[in-house]
């Protein structure tokens, strides 16, 4: 018997149904498809998850399946047996996805599944993720190229009115039950986000709307200060990090306010830090051992005192700076603080406790939210004095 033929739209840091390439494409196909969601034991693993990572992501895809009025199918399992198990029972003629600047771990698996669908004679199609550009050697023009890409129309998605059930059913054969969330993770995914903001385009757009609307316009003035930033900033960082909104769709809506509906300096100033964002993914994109080798390598052999009761202080929030703790204890309870204030506690973390970057990188990874590894090594080293360009801070 024939296997049905179906096309795969896999899911990464893309999780919104507007401006979408990958399910434009499906939709624009007329084929059966799938939208696939997979989370990876071996990635969970690494020392940069959380569950408040987890939960985000859970609460976007139950946002995500509402609006498209179609199951994202989620699986647990390491990609390759994902794809190995739907190959098995489906003919995959195409998968359909965004392209991803993740750490080395992301790029090692998306080489291993290149491999996997090639050697199965199934296509990959993979787009360009924000204004971020794979397989450049150097920056030369990217300023342009960023710029030309936020001119380019959205993608408007439309999604076909017939039944999801109707065309492609239930999985077939063991899928859903070999690659089913274990009980006690599926527990995880489902506990509440105290304190945190929730998942999901929905609620995305909310606050894209309330910042535009009002709250950028004490941007410039708030931005660096610890509590009045909390409300004068966009918010929008967790929104980006997780592909809730694309960095088009919110330089669009920002370009597109009024003089009249506008604070201007402080939008240049939100605008700015937008394109700031995927320059720094850029980096991350050309150069992933930004995670754990130090840019400029004499500072390998610089050594530190690395005191471990320093350390746990530091994490824990208690090193006696009220300052620094305060800071620490409000990113553990909230997922948030502003830019100046992470700085500041990477900077106490190896300038004052002198200590090794590598021993901080992943707390906080862990803590924060809107962890999007393109933008959290950059500036750790950055802010730890290791990239041999920029100053101390």
């Amino acid at each position: 018997m024939e296997k049905p033929k179906l096309q795969l739209v896999w899911i990464k840091r893309d999780l919104r149904t507007r401006d979408h390439a990958p399910l434009a494409e499906a939709e624009a196909s007329g084929l059966s498809y799938r939208v696939i969601f997979i989370f990876e034991p071996s990635m969970l693993a690494h020392p940069d998850c959380s569950n408040r990572h987890l939960r985000f992501q859970w609460q976007s895809i139950q946002d995500m399946q509402e609006r498209l009025g179609r199951p994202v199918n989620v699986f647990w399992g390491e990609a390759e047996a994902v794809f190995a198990g739907l190959m098995s029972v489906y003919q995959v003629t195409r998968v359909l996805s965004y392209q991803e600047s993740g750490i080395e771990k992301t790029f090692l698996r998306d080489k291993a599944i290149a491999k996997l669908l090639g050697d199965n004679g199934v296509e990959w199609q993979e787009f360009q993720r924000n204004g971020v550009f794979r397989g450049i050697k150097d920056r030369v023009d990217w300023d342009k190229r960023w710029f030309a890409t936020m001119a380019e129309p959205l993608i408007e998605n439309g999604y076909r009115a017939s039944r999801f059930e109707e065309e492609e059913g239930p999985l077939l054969g063991t899928l859903a039950d070999d690659f089913a969330i274990p009980a006690d993770w599926l527990r995880r995914l489902e506990a509440p986000s105290v304190g945190m903001q929730l998942g999901g385009e929905s609620l995305a757009w909310r606050y894209l709307q309330g910042f535009l609307s009002d709250r950028h316009k004490s941007y410039h003035y708030h931005i660096s200060k610890p509590m009045q930033s909390r409300g004068s900033c966009s918010r929008l960082s967790v929104y980006i990090a997780w592909g809730n909104l694309s960095i088009k769709q919110i330089y669009q809506a920002a370009k597109s306010l009024s003089k009249e509906q506008k604070n201007g300096r402080a939008i240049t100033a939100f605008l700015s830090r937008i394109k700031w964002h995927d320059h720094f993914v850029q980096k991350f994109e050309q150069e992933c051992t930004y995670e754990y080798r130090a840019v400029n390598r004499a500072f390998e052999d610089l050594g530190a005192e690395n005191d471990a009761d320093l350390l746990k202080a530091w994490k824990e929030g208690r090193t006696g700076y009220p300052l620094v703790d305060a800071n620490m204890r409000a990113l553990a309870a909230t997922g948030w603080i502003n830019f100046r204030m992470r700085a500041m506690l990477v900077s106490f973390l190896t300038h004052h406790l002198d200590i090794d970057w590598r021993l901080g990188v992943y707390h906080l990874a862990q803590f924060f939210l809107d962890y999007e590894p393109g933008i959290h090594y950059t500036q750790f080293q950055m802010q730890a004095g290791t990239t041999g360009t920029n100053t101390v801070r």
